[in-house]
């Protein structure tokens, strides 16, 4: 059921990876392949070591010696791969004082790009992102939705072939977060970008993703690797499928025997 990318199809490559922090192995053979082009969903028990997975591959933490992190084909350290791959995080970090063009540009300015250039390439991707008309708007004047498009869009226009999403949507309300989620895939197919999302959201995982990796309860590694074949472009009506509820139970499945084997675990060291 694993699809298994050929080596020039790989854009990253995780073989055996481990990862500790202190006396706790947040990570423990972890391997994975993310062919380029693709949309792959991260889920799993909480702890399970999905946002250090993501650490690493933005190059904010090193693995521990011994496994292979390839970028690109080419090995590589965790540290090099920085400012390689664009990172959202859960929270939208958008700067109060800075208005939607300029929150949207900060990584091209950091980049040293030329400012009026970067800001009219802002202008232009405004109504592809729903941002029309709220160029000059601040970030309290926003709603939820419109801060994380924001957000997105300054992702979006950090160029890089690999993006990490994590939980963009996980602090918005069921029908702006379903929303949310289709206008994603539009702009997703639009631009082809190679996508890493982790959410907790089964649903969202199965919905968004071309494969959904569930992790096994830490210390996390791959446990297995599902194929989300249904059509594309897909809507809203989809969640509620023959097919789609079907991949729902397997997956749902894989995460509840490993949020047992976390409880019991648990259990068994406070006892």
């Amino acid at each position: 059921m694993t699809e298994t990318p050929t080596e020039t199809a790989r854009l990253l490559e995780l073989r055996g990876i481990d990862k500790t922090f202190g006396t706790v192995q947040a990570v423990r053979g972890l391997t994975l392949s993310v062919p380029a082009g693709e949309f792959v969903t991260v889920v799993g028990p909480s702890g399970c070591g999905k946002s250090t997975l993501f650490n690493m591959v933005a190059g904010l933490d090193e693995p521990d010696p011994g496994g292979v992190l390839r970028f690109k084909g080419r090995s590589c350290h965790a540290h090099e791969l920085l400012g390689r791959v664009s990172f959202m995080p859960q929270r939208d970090l958008l700067l109060p004082w800075r208005n939607v063009i300029d929150n949207a540009i900060i990584a091209n300015e950091i980049e040293g790009a030329d400012r009026k250039t970067a800001r009219a390439r802002a202008l232009r991707m405004l109504p592809e992102f729903g941002l029309t008309g709220f160029e000059a708007q601040y970030p309290h004047q926003l709603s939820g939705g419109m801060r994380q498009r924001v957000a997105l869009m300054r992702t979006f226009m950090f160029e890089r072939e690999l993006m990490l999403l994590d939980e963009p949507f996980g602090a918005l309300d069921a029908l702006t977060r379903s929303m949310m989620q289709r206008w994603l895939l539009d702009v997703w197919e639009r631009h082809r970008r190679t996508v890493l999302f982790i959410t907790h959201d089964v649903d969202e995982a199965i919905f968004l993703g071309d494969r959904v990796l569930v992790m096994t309860a830490r210390p996390g590694s791959v446990k297995l690797a599902r194929p989300v074949d249904l059509p594309r472009p897909r809507s809203a009506e989809l969640v509620t499928s023959p097919e789609f509820i079907a991949i729902k139970r397997e997956i749902l499945a894989a995460i509840e025997e490993e949020s047992m084997k976390s409880f019991m675990a648990t259990g068994m060291r406070a006892a």
